[in-house]
């Protein structure tokens, strides 16, 4: 057995003398590959190869001139012949034609991934374009460039490849300090349809019904403090970005689909009930969604929520009314009732595909997803919380607009991700954002501040763990530990958790 690929020692670290490291080659310098390239270069790796589109080459070299180590070509014939490790830096709508275009030219023995935040396309055109004599090891920073790796997930997927292919990989990323989650390419869709594409879909649908009555929700007294802030700060976290960030994990992920395709279905049918008055049928059904994702997890010892809604209210874009102001809803001493439809859709939706959330937590969770798990395990693990939003759903009928122009939206999401448009996905998210676009400036500071506090409190409580160290998942079995002693867990495992934050989403 050897301990080399392309004469290259599998465990090589950066301190090795530049003859003995990897060429790494990047193709795709957008944001992501501009990021790989600059933490790879800060590790100490010196040969970097890396290309854009062929008429953006002078731009880029002028961009990397300082950044040791990088190495900018003119195309990805030359990256793809040059380099032991390649990755397609690209977006998934694009990763077929571009894979046909290099995959050809790929070095004999080389290691080819894709950072594609969708798997299944990329599988089918490396299957289809690669040489037989290359390695398949793909990988995914499940954060966006402008977090830090730190701890974060890296989801590593071993395809058609050695196990010294793989290993070489690890040496090359395990600089950025990301924790290492191994999945198949199946996996990996699944596990990231649910903790982004359907994640994202609940708050598009927020935003777009809040545009839709076209007022800011949290100017009305409605959607201040507590989950609220999380809502908005979230909804305008998504709509600050560009549009095709969130496209492609919808459209070209299969099990995106089917996810939020049933979370707009959750949607609908607990509205309905609402409409219909069956506080029976409604309780009923959401006690039955509360054991099925909830109650198992109490086993496992999973933490419970340990932040307080006057920890959030510091980070909301309004302030709570006065006794004087209220709304027509709540009392002067207690919050604004609510039915949080949007999270109980979605604990309806986990329930009905049977799907663990924590598993998906402990493999791969994005900031954000800790946040969604999060509000919803507290609402719904207080008996009186979840009783409260049920009596608000049917009792209260100030919100009812709102829940109206929520299911409507969802509905329209599901839609536009069914017919796989990517224009009309475009159209329907600048649409929304262009109505929060004047308030993005205040809200872009408060979001960031309150995830951070967020993560750190769950951190801490967690005593300094909060998913943020350098440990591994494996998938197919119970936790254990890998033999370089972090903690692993699989799809099929019982996760060891760190704590989720709090309180959040509609």
């Amino acid at each position: 057995m050897t301990n080399k690929i392309n004469g290259i020692n599998v465990d090589v670290t950066p301190d090795a003398p530049a003859d003995e490291q990897p060429a790494i080659g990047l193709i795709g310098m957008g944001e992501m590959g501009r990021m790989y390239a600059a933490h790879l270069s800060r590790a100490g790796w010196k040969k970097i190869h890396v290309c854009d589109r062929p008429e953006k080459c002078e731009e880029l070299k002028e961009d990397m001139r300082d950044t040791l180590g990088v190495n900018v070509l003119p195309d990805g014939h030359q990256v793809s012949r040059m380099s032991d490790f390649i990755i397609y830096s690209v977006e998934a709508e694009f990763i077929d034609q571009v894979v046909a275009q290099y995959g050809p030219s790929s070095k004999v023995g080389a290691i080819v991934g894709g950072q594609t935040s969708v798997k299944a396309p990329e599988k089918t055109a490396f299957e289809r374009y690669l040489p037989q004599d290359v390695h398949i090891v793909s990988c995914h920073s499940l954060h966006g460039p402008t977090v830090s790796p730190l701890g974060q997930p890296l989801v590593i997927i071993k395809h058609r490849a050695s196990d010294e292919a793989q290993t070489l990989v690890e040496s090359i990323l395990r600089p950025l300090r990301s924790r290492f989650v191994y999945l198949s390419y199946d996996d990996h869709d699944l596990v990231t349809a649910n903790t982004q594409a359907v994640t994202h879909a609940a708050f598009l649908s927020m935003g777009t019904a809040w545009a839709a009555q076209t007022s800011y929700p949290w100017e009305h007294g409605y959607y201040v403090g507590g989950i609220e802030t999380v809502k908005v700060n979230i909804t305008h976290r998504i709509y600050a970005n560009k549009w095709h960030v969130y496209a492609g994990l919808a459209i070209l992920n299969p099990s995106a689909r089917v996810q939020i395709g049933q979370f707009a279905a959750s949607a609908t049918g607990l509205y309905k009930l609402i409409l219909e008055g069956d506080r029976e049928a409604l309780q009923s059904r959401l006690y039955r969604a509360r054991e099925k994702v909830f109650e198992g997890e109490d086993k496992n010892g999973h933490p419970t929520i340990l932040l307080s809604e006057d920890m959030l209210d510091r980070f909301s874009l309004g302030r709570k009314p006065q006794s004087d102001q209220s709304p027509a809803s709540p009392t002067a001493s207690a919050p604004t009732a609510n039915s949080h439809l949007s999270l109980l859709a979605m604990v309806d939706c986990w329930a009905a595909l049977g799907i663990n959330p924590f598993v998906h937590l402990a493999l791969a969770a994005t900031p954000i997803f800790r946040l969604w798990i999060g509000v919803a395990e507290y609402l719904f693990r207080a008996r009186a919380r979840l009783d409260g939003a049920i009596d608000a759903a049917l009792a209260d009928v100030s919100h009812r607009a709102d829940d109206l122009e929520f299911v409507v939206a969802a509905r329209g999401w599901s839609q536009c991700v069914r017919f796989g448009s990517f224009e009309l996905y475009r159209a329907r998210f600048e649409r929304t954002a262009e109505f929060f676009r004047p308030r993005f400036g205040e809200s872009a500071r408060l979001g960031t501040e309150m995830i951070r506090a967020i993560l750190d409190s769950s951190s801490s409580a967690d005593g300094g763990g909060g998913g943020s160290g350098s440990g591994e998942s494996r998938p197919g079995g119970a936790p254990g530990v890998d033999t370089e002693g972090k903690a692993s867990a699989g799809i099929n495992a019982s996760p060891v958790l760190a704590p989720n934050p709090a309180p959040g989403p509609r």
